[in-house]
């Protein structure tokens, strides 16, 4: 039980920065890793020169971050679930929640992947792909990473959440990266060694699908050398449905879910509304999006890696340990966040040029339009964090209130509202915008939560460390 041992000793006595950086920084790794092999198949099919094929890749986002949503729902959830059982002491209950979680999350990811086939081409269309240079390429793409791979993805952001509640930091961040890492190399392979001349879109699809399910399958053997070590359960059983674990898990996932399900409709409205534009808009918007991307995903990887720490002293009633992780969790991501917003200011062309290789339109737009969207960055990490604190300590209301304000009920009503004042640079206003007024209200809930519970004033744990 050594494992054990140190997990516990990350909660409960390690120095709170020792303990944040412990548990976050390999989640925020393996997030800039995934970024990195998301912007790769941009990259990749940059060379073909084609703004059709990244036109492609760029429409079918949406669908394939659906799957985020799924594992969101399972996974943050189930990760928050567990470690407050562990911060009270409930090895059981963690056990059962991670059954529960599992077979959940497989569940509805098949039901999603067989929706998707039966539809394929009504949903690329909807997507913003109904362009007859687009539409098939887009269809050849989802019915790789979403149709076939949809299962392996999914599971492989599930275990990572879950083998994280229990402090297994470094290991979810390996498995998350092992699957990037694996993709980046796999793309050049399938795109232009594999598959003839016309296929790269296709290729890419390839390597994703196939790097989710060896990375999947690590998490499974991992999962099967820890034996007892781990408390982590999959087996499928009626206890998994009793004491509440379902609504747990469900209720405080739902938050993280519905806000990755309104980025994906937020995704495809921006995108049908830049197709009217013309292609190399289009082509633009998904590369800054892309580039742009670097930035939240280093704020979640901070707000996913300090969640089963915040939970867990929560449930112990640590919570003078509790805050001190809050804080400094908040400002690391939104350092970081800044840090790039300064880099995507300074460097906006060159950066979009990596992907756009072809002399269009297509690199000036992506350019402008990611001096944009860089500007909510700051805003938008701060905004995670808090959105995490309410998912670790059971707060399903307010992380549901911020989520929907960040993505959905803010910025949707002032794309349509901003393109007719700005013709296509008022859509992508929309976005920065938004993020600020969600941190305004973030910061405003926090704070009526610490007066209304107080619990922050006196320590009601002295801890060691803390």
């Amino acid at each position: 039980m050594r494992d054990r041992a140190r997990e516990t000793w990350v909660f409960e006595s390690a120095p709170v920065l020792r303990a944040v950086l412990t548990l976050a920084v390999p989640t925020v790794v393996s997030q800039i890793i995934l970024v990195i092999y998301n912007m790769a198949d941009t990259f990749f099919i940059g060379i073909t020169g084609s703004d059709a094929m990244i036109t492609a890749v760029t429409v079918c986002m949406p669908a394939f971050m659906f799957l985020s949503a799924i594992s969101n729902l399972f996974g943050i959830g189930g990760a928050s679930v567990i470690a407050r059982a562990l911060g009270a002491g409930d090895v059981q209950r963690a056990r059962r929640t991670a059954g529960f979680a599992f077979w959940g999350c497989l569940g509805v990811t098949l039901a999603y992947s067989l929706g998707a086939w039966l539809l394929i081409h009504s949903f690329v269309d909807a997507l913003g792909g109904s362009a007859p240079e687009v539409h098939g390429l887009s269809c050849r793409y989802l019915m790789w990473t979403v149709v076939l791979g949809g299962a392996c993805t999914s599971l492989n952001a599930l275990l990572g959440h879950l083998v994280r509640s229990e402090g297994r930091s470094a290991q979810a961040g390996f498995g998350i990266a092992l699957g990037g890492v694996l993709n980046i190399a796999l793309d050049p392979l399938f795109m232009f060694v594999i598959l003839p001349r016309g296929n790269e879109v296709a290729g890419a699809a390839i390597a994703t699908c196939l790097s989710n399910a060896i990375a999947s399958l690590y998490f499974l053997v991992l999962l099967r050398a820890l034996g007892r070590k781990s408390v982590l359960s999959l087996k499928p059983s009626r206890a998994c449905l009793a004491d509440g674990i379902p609504g747990d898990v469900l209720t405080t996932g739902l938050p993280a879910c519905l806000m990755t399900l309104c980025e994906n409709i937020s995704y495809a409205v921006l995108d049908n509304l830049m197709a009217l534009s013309g292609t190399a808009a289009q082509a633009g918007i998904g590369v800054a999006k892309k580039v742009n991307m670097l930035a939240h995903c280093m704020a979640r990887g901070m707000s996913q890696g300090v969640l089963p720490l915040i939970a867990y002293n929560y449930a112990a009633r640590n919570h003078h340990r509790m805050k001190r992780a809050v804080v400094l969790g908040m400002g690391i991501s939104v350092g970081l966040a800044s840090a790039w917003m300064v880099a995507s200011l300074l460097f906006s062309h060159p950066l979009v040029a990596l992907f756009i290789r072809h002399d269009t339109g297509s690199v000036d737009l992506g350019a402008a339009f990611l001096r944009i969207l860089c500007l909510g960055g700051p805003f938008s990490a701060c905004a995670y964090a808090f959105i995490s604190f309410f998912q670790a300590v059971g707060e399903s209301g307010k992380s549901f209130v911020l989520a929907m304000l960040r993505k959905g009920l803010l910025d949707i009503p002032m794309m349509f509202l901003l393109v007719r004042a700005v013709p296509v640079y008022g859509v992508v206003w929309a976005t920065p915008i938004a993020d600020m007024l969600c941190c305004a209200a973030a910061v405003t809930l926090f704070t009526r939560f610490l007066q209304r519970t107080r619990c922050y004033v006196t320590r009601t744990v002295a801890p060691t460390g803390a």
